[in-house]
């Protein structure tokens, strides 16, 4: 059964916007960003565990005691893709946020 590939995109839930940090906004800045660490820590986690899972289903035929050259040449490629679109859909969702917010500003003028 394959799964469908959806990226976890750093900044994405979690952090002291999400439900998980709110409410800290008086509590002491030293767990603040503790929170914040462990947050970001588990999201490259969830990312690690992601990308494993996409890339061991799309590149491993049969398992053996090493990889053979298509195997691995199938990992790194299959690894620098899902970096690569990774990082463009987090410039995607920076770009629309910045617009968003110049939009909010037009109109306040």
């Amino acid at each position: 059964c394959r799964s469908r590939w959806s990226p976890v995109v750093p900044g994405d839930g979690g952090g002291m916007d999400s439900p998980a940090g709110a409410g800290l906004g008086g509590a002491d800045p030293q767990l603040q960003r503790f929170i914040e660490v462990e947050t970001q820590k588990q999201r490259f986690q969830q990312l690690v565990h992601q990308m494993t899972e996409l890339c061991w289903e799309k590149c491993m035929d049969k398992p053996g005691p090493k990889l053979d050259s298509r195997a691995e040449t199938c990992f790194i490629n299959c690894v620098e893709r899902f970096i690569d679109t990774s990082q463009f859909i987090l410039n995607r969702l920076e770009q629309t946020q910045k617009s968003k917010s110049a939009f909010s500003e037009s109109l306040s003028d």
